[in-house]
């Protein structure tokens, strides 16, 4: 399996390569996240991010088990909650608690339900918050998780390639969803019922970005040319990260800050990040636990 993910941040914002130990913890510990506070699990594993300086979470990461997760912005007809949760808080949480791709899901999605996402998504513009859709694979399979308020469906992905941007991308196919998705939908007058539920039909907000030259439909078409000749691998993942013509690699008042490629094996995961802003000037750095 090989992963690859850009974060795209506010210009000059510092990101950085950390490592956190994994641990056990007595009953009733309490673990402080960007905003809030949470239970703490009894135990947790060891965890390689790519973090945002001013943030508990992150936009990337691994843990010891061989499981990355990338998160990516999507706005969606969702009101904006409370200060709760951000969603790189959600993805280091994952990170931690979950020994697979699928183990990390759940422990997403369940603190989602129980304790919300919401809160500036930039240190300096308290405005800008927004949904997350995330990325999660082991060694075994993939999952796309999409979210919307604490609303989500998620779709598990086990050949081929697959990626997101900064919109809802999965339909009417999707393998799990949260608890009364559909009759939700219904009473927010999001679907009219009588037709298969879309989930990004339904909870985009601003409708969905079809062009063939924006950056998801570019970062699919790499992706499918090199799956093709099969040459995917991560050499070719970190060159995808570094175009320019679609967008991938950004300047500007938003840039890329920080990228990572991970190449997922059974019993062996090897990481690569740059730890600095633009892939395109910057080297891959392999990086252990």
């Amino acid at each position: 399996v090989i992963f690859g993910k850009n974060s795209d941040r506010p210009n000059g914002e510092g990101q950085s390569v950390r490592r956190y130990s994994g641990g056990t913890f007595d009953a009733g510990s309490m673990l402080k996240c960007t905003y809030i506070e949470i239970p703490q699990a009894p135990k947790t594993f060891a965890v390689l991010l790519s973090q945002i300086d001013w943030m508990w979470g992150a936009e990337m990461g691994a843990n010891e088990c061989g499981v990355v997760i990338g998160n990516e912005a999507v706005w969606t007809n969702e009101a904006d909650g409370p200060t709760a949760l951000l969603g790189m808080d959600l993805l280091r949480l994952g990170l931690e608690r979950g020994e697979s791709a699928l183990a990390a899901l759940k422990v997403i999605t369940s603190l989602l339900e129980q304790h919300g996402q919401g809160g500036a998504c930039a240190e300096n513009d308290r405005s800008f918050t927004y949904h997350n859709s995330f990325l999660l694979a082991d060694p075994r399979e993939a999952w796309v998780l999409e979210t919307a308020g604490a609303c989500w469906v998620a779709e598990r992905i086990t050949n081929g390639a697959r990626n997101i941007s900064n919109g809802l991308t999965i339909g009417s196919n999707f393998d799990l969803m949260s608890e009364g998705l559909l009759e939700y939908a219904k009473e927010k007058s999001f679907w009219d019922g009588r037709g298969p539920f879309h989930w990004a039909h339904a909870f985009s907000s601003g409708g969905l970005d079809l062009s063939p030259h924006g950056r998801q439909a570019c970062g699919a078409r790499l992706m499918e040319q090199h799956g093709k000749g099969g040459t995917l691998d991560s050499q070719a993942m970190m060159d995808i990260l570094r175009n320019h013509p679609g967008g991938i690699c950004m300047h500007g008042g938003f840039e890329t800050t920080s990228a990572m490629v991970s190449e997922l094996r059974e019993g062996k995961a090897t990481h690569w990040l740059t730890g600095r802003p633009h892939p395109c000037e910057s080297e891959f750095l392999e990086q252990n636990f």
